[in-house]
């Protein structure tokens, strides 16, 4: 929390004068009490009084002090709030290596579950598209706010083979259809890709990675898969391991950021993570009107209570 005006806090220091005037007024009444012939007589008829009695008043007339003062340096909060327009690609590697049971059910159908649950913790209104890509890229659907149109894309991922990592990316900034040199303030646009084998175009990755990062798109990858990974092609088990260096490199070069997921929950922490940041800017709001509330509040408690309790003001 942040203040606009910070030099309202000085108010705080009413909080201790006031607790110092009120240990002095009690001492005052202690030091010269009013004698009565039938004390004794009245002590014994006469319920006790709560200690609490006697400072309920007070405490809350210090917190309405202490909201007062927070209310006038006029305290600000950040949040993540929607940017219109903004724009992500799911990048899904759908090579054969994705039906390996090393993540549970399957690594395609955890990246499917995950992407899934992504599309309901983004914004309403960030545009969300999905490429898949083994030996050669396909847009299943371009950028869109139509969740259920990207669910269903997400159900026809079938593993089939090749790691065409440089051709699913290179399709997936197509579809942004993002201009050089364009102007600064256009809508924000990232790539989320996910993949668990070594590219198979060779250096075509990095070469779009660049070009992201020119275009400021930038890439966040996620390596699936545990290195024992394995799967069974023609009669045989192969391994098939993540290639997370790779990915981070990706990542590195575009200006985004890497994960690691060996498994289903993993996976889906990554994306709701995803999902909080992108498409969302951090934006500073005011909330006065809380603390402003909250000290009128507690000062008419403070004068109920003193009322109530003494049949006096504080």
């Amino acid at each position: 929390m942040s203040f606009v005006s910070p030099l309202g806090l000085l108010v705080l220091l009413a909080v201790p004068l006031a607790l110092l005037a009120h240990v002095l007024a009690g001492r005052r009444r202690r030091r010269y009490p009013v004698r009565f012939p039938a004390l004794a007589t009245l002590a014994a008829v006469a319920a006790p009084e709560p200690r609490w009695n006697r400072h309920l008043p007070f405490a809350l007339l210090a917190l309405a002090l202490a909201a007062l003062a927070f209310s006038l340096a006029r305290p600000e909060k950040t949040v993540q709030v929607a940017v219109e327009r903004a724009s992500v690609v799911l990048v899904t590697d759908v090579s054969r290596s994705m039906s390996a049971t090393d993540v549970s059910p399957s690594r395609l159908e955890a990246a499917r579950s995950a992407a899934k649950s992504f599309l309901d913790e983004v914004p309403d209104e960030l545009r969300v598209g999905l490429v898949a890509y083994s030996d050669s890229a396909q847009t299943l659907q371009t950028p869109t706010t139509d969740r259920d149109a990207v669910s269903r894309a997400l159900d026809t991922l079938q593993p089939i083979s090749g790691t065409a990592t440089g051709a699913g990316l290179g399709t997936a900034l197509t579809d942004l259809k993002i201009r050089r040199g364009s102007s600064a303030r256009r809508p924000p646009a990232a790539l989320v890709l996910l993949s668990d084998g070594k590219a198979t175009d060779g250096s075509a990755a990095d070469r779009v990675a660049e070009e992201a990062r020119r275009l400021r798109v930038p890439i966040y990858t996620v390596a699936l898969g545990t290195p024992e990974g394995t799967i069974e092609l023609q009669g045989r088990t192969r391994a098939a391991p993540p290639d997370p260096e790779a990915l981070k490199r990706l990542a590195a070069t575009s200006g985004g950021e890497a994960f690691e997921a060996e498994d289903s929950d993993e996976l889906d922490a990554v994306y709701d993570r995803l999902g909080s940041q992108i498409g969302t800017k951090p934006e500073k709001r005011e909330i006065t009107t809380y603390f402003a509330g909250a000290a009128l509040l507690l000062l008419g408690a403070a004068l109920v209570s003193s009322l109530r309790l003494g049949g006096r003001l504080p």
